[in-house]
């Protein structure tokens, strides 16, 4: 494994250039919550509801090593070819660890099929919106979780269509654990879900239409029930805010953090925070958001929350939020570093608050891609945290990889469509 100090990273790293506006083709071989971590959501600031009634130590990220082992248990599990009605390849990665022990590993767009040598898919592999992995307590991937439908594998959560036909879709993104509720004695997951629908440029990832809660039985994980808890309307397309790229419980209150889309068009992008009683997570009525001055119950009210000195320079829009110690800790791909908008080195920013004010940027580390990556035009993307796997210490840090500029290279070696793993030290900010 390889291990790093951040502070033996570069004073100025190359970064990635990307194009004001995207014009990346919607397709079945540019998959994934890619649409919301390439193109960078920048996010601006007010201060925070708690940030000046207590202090905190802080947290930063000291140093960091690969976590070999982890990804070579997905790589595993992908390439073996027993069935071919499982996960060989997705991006948009969370985990939340289940009461027995087991970690629920959710998936968006998703490769089933055949793995051919342990390299390559055929072209026009079989694909679904989303999937869930269920990774034994010893941290070993069991199985895929898929739905059903006229004797075929579907999405786990299945899609619709509007009235003229065009897709929607939805892409899981955090799930917690929590108390079903109604006095049941009961413990429920609850995943949160972004519900997009096929729309023309710039819209190539879909139109954000709303927050969605779709509730798993446990221990089973069979789904319940879906309810949409908020909506995105409105003409201004690119400040539709999608909640639940962090999930995080904390006093009683589970703090849901999201963000518009104004980096569609390349400009910045704000993130907001909205908080749930503990137990309540599907019920929009008790949803509250973050309006700069209070929790206020009407979510046009939620205002931006800090991220970051400038307008010019935060977080993207599937950033991942931890907790550490006293404190919390933001991970982001760097939009609007240094040598134009770069994407190819990840940040970390901490705060006393979930409201902020979130200081830094600080360097974390600068993902490696797989073998044949770089030459292949693979980009590292969506850094989340998952503090739930692995020893204590030290971070698990999952990164997607994909193409752009070369669709067909995922195929041709899967390896450029996998999540990738590494282990941050941290210490006190």
């Amino acid at each position: 494994m390889d291990s790093h100090r951040t502070d033996r990273l570069p004073a100025r790293p190359r970064f990635l250039r990307l194009p004001r506006r995207s014009r990346l083709p919607h397709g079945r071989l540019v998959p994934g919550v890619l649409a919301a971590a390439v193109v960078a959501a920048l996010v601006v600031t007010v201060p925070g509801e708690e940030s000046t009634r207590r202090a905190c130590d802080g947290v930063t990220v000291k140093g960091w090593r690969t976590d070999d082992r982890m990804t070579a248990e997905l790589a595993r599990y992908a390439d073996d070819n027993t069935r071919l009605d499982d996960w060989t390849g997705g991006d948009g990665s969370r985990s939340v660890r289940l009461p027995d022990g087991r970690i629920l590993w959710m998936s968006a767009d998703t490769f089933l099929d055949e793995v051919h040598g342990g390299r390559s898919r055929a072209p026009g592999p079989v694909w679904v919106r989303n999937a869930g992995l269920v990774l034994s307590s010893g941290g070993t991937v069991e199985r895929t979780l898929l739905g059903e439908q006229q004797g075929r594998n579907t999405a786990l959560f299945a899609g619709t269509a509007t009235e003229d036909g065009r897709e929607v879709w939805r892409w899981p993104v955090q799930a917690v654990v929590e108390p079903r509720g109604g006095g049941a004695g009961e413990q429920v997951v609850r995943v949160l879900l972004w519900q997009r629908e096929a729309g023309s440029p710039p819209w190539v990832f879909g139109v954000p239409r709303a927050t969605e809660v779709a509730t798993l039985s446990l221990p089973d994980l069979k789904l319940e029930s879906l309810r949409t808890v908020h909506s995105a309307p409105g003409p201004e397309v690119d400040r539709r805010v999608l909640y639940g790229t962090s999930a995080v419980t904390r006093g009683g209150w589970t703090y849901v953090f999201g963000a518009d889309e104004g980096s569609v068009d390349g400009g910045p992008s704000r993130a907001h925070v909205a908080r749930v009683p503990v137990g309540r997570l599907a019920e929009a009525d008790a949803w509250r958001y973050w309006s700069g001055d209070g929790w206020r119950r009407d979510p046009a009210r939620s205002a931006p929350i800090l991220v970051g000195k400038t307008p010019n320079r935060g977080a993207t829009g599937t950033y991942s939020v931890v907790r550490h110690g006293d404190s919390w800790l933001l991970l982001t791909m760097d939009a609007g570093g240094p040598d134009g908008q770069g994407l190819s080195d990840i940040v970390s920013y901490w705060s006393c608050s979930p409201t902020g004010p979130w200081h830094g940027p600080s360097p974390v580390a600068k993902p490696p891609l797989p073998p044949g990556g770089p030459a292949a035009g693979a980009v590292p993307y969506n850094p989340q945290g998952h503090p739930a796997i692995g020893p204590g210490g030290e971070l698990l840090v999952s990164y997607d990889v994909n193409v752009l500029g070369d669709p067909a290279a995922i195929h041709r070696d899967v390896e450029l469509y996998r999540p990738r793993f590494l282990r941050l030290q941290l210490g006190p900010g």
